[in-house]
């Protein structure tokens, strides 16, 4: 096997062939053995390798006190920017499961994506969230229609509610914040 420089030199490639040729280093998502993302994240910086593990303080409350715990935000999950050549360092770790992908190959993350994300964090307080997708069914939290059930759906970039009355056939749509929603 040609080693990478020599290859470079004999094929005059791109920045997009070193990319899919695995050289480049990008992001991608580790999965982690629950509750180890901490531990996996202090054995990358150990071994140099870069990674990004996006945490948040929640307060945990019990009878005689109350202490801020700091958990991560995607639980079983960190990122970690390393050529794809190269995952089997990362993947060999212990709490490592696997790099997240299709048909056996991790798939990469946008680098914009983890940057947007980094700098969104480091401004905003963010805390986990059940991930809801368009014309799923969910349940209102919290408000005057606590209790209600109706379909997720997209309006002019904010999010409804379209809860439906089924022994009229008639339904109303409803904007409402998606930290008041729940999955069903």
């Amino acid at each position: 096997m040609l080693q990478y420089r020599e290859r470079q030199t004999l094929a005059g490639s791109s920045a997009a062939d070193e990319a899919a040729d695995g050289f480049v280093p990008r992001w991608y998502v580790a999965c982690t053995m629950a509750r180890h993302e901490k531990q996996v994240a202090a054995q990358l910086a150990g071994r140099a390798i870069e990674c990004f593990l996006p945490l948040y303080d929640e307060v945990h409350r019990w009878k005689d006190r109350r202490k801020t715990i700091t958990l991560p935000l995607f639980p079983g999950y960190l990122f970690v920017r390393i050529p794809l050549l190269e995952r089997l360092r990362v993947q060999v770790l212990p709490g490592v499961s696997r790099l997240v992908g299709f048909g056996g190959l991790p798939v990469a993350l946008d680098d914009l994506d983890i940057e947007r994300l980094r700098q969104g964090l480091a401004t905003l307080r963010a805390e986990p969230h059940p991930f809801l997708k368009l014309g799923q069914t969910v349940r209102v939290k919290s408000g005057p229609l606590s209790g209600a059930t109706g379909i997720l759906e997209r309006y002019r970039e904010k999010f409804r509610v379209i809860l439906s009355m089924d022994l009229i056939q008639q339904s109303v749509a409803v904007e409402i914040d998606l930290c008041d929603l729940e999955i069903i």
